[in-house]
């Protein structure tokens, strides 16, 4: 079965084009405007091995705001598109993610439960042209819409744009080891309940 979605969400705010393979080899094409996103994305999609392709066109006038969350909100839909019934998956993925002095830890379970723990500071307002208060904005409209429960934590760090990168590359690498087959699972749901 082809885990590849392709979606667009069209608001007075955005419009979004984006597809998800689920299992690719890590391209990207990112165009969203804001060039510190698509870097961000990029490693999103190297690092999980998802193949990504984004157009996203947005208020950019006003702030980075409604295009990064909605941007997250795409990308969430697709990957829990993708997934289907969940049937096959190892379910839970986790990873700790170095950046020089930054690491970050990631902790995904692909419950249907959406919920976001973030626990990320950054020592400084922005990052180039982006506030990186809109990091958590990202995650938790990934979550929501991807009916992820997602745990970030920064153990360490200082440089911003290493934080920030580590988060990307940690939540990549655990997404990948969640949506990843188990070959132990004989395609069975992973849930006592008997559905995700």
């Amino acid at each position: 079965m082809s885990r590849t979605v392709s979606l667009t969400r069209r608001t007075s705010e955005t419009d979004i084009a984006l597809t998800l393979a689920l299992d690719g080899t890590g391209q990207a094409q990112v165009a969203t405007g804001i060039g510190f996103l698509d870097h961000m994305l990029t490693a999103f999609a190297r690092h999980g091995l998802f193949d990504l392709s984004v157009q996203a066109k947005g208020d950019l006038h006003i702030d980075f705001h409604h295009t990064t969350e909605d941007v997250g909100i795409v990308l969430g839909q697709a990957l829990a598109q993708a997934l289907g019934d969940k049937r096959g998956i190892r379910r839970f993925g986790h990873a700790v993610v170095p950046m020089d002095e930054a690491l970050a830890e990631v902790a995904v379970d692909l419950s249907g439960r959406p919920f976001l723990a973030w626990d990320v500071a950054f020592e400084r307002p922005k990052i180039g042209e982006m506030d990186t208060e809109l990091f958590e904005e990202f995650f938790r409209a990934l979550a929501m819409n991807g009916l992820v429960t997602m745990h970030v934590t920064r153990r360490a760090g200082h440089n911003a744009h290493h934080v920030a990168e580590a988060c990307f590359k940690a939540a990549a690498r655990a997404l990948r080891a969640a949506v990843e087959a188990d070959p132990r699972a004989a395609g069975a749901i992973p849930s006592t309940k008997g559905s995700l």
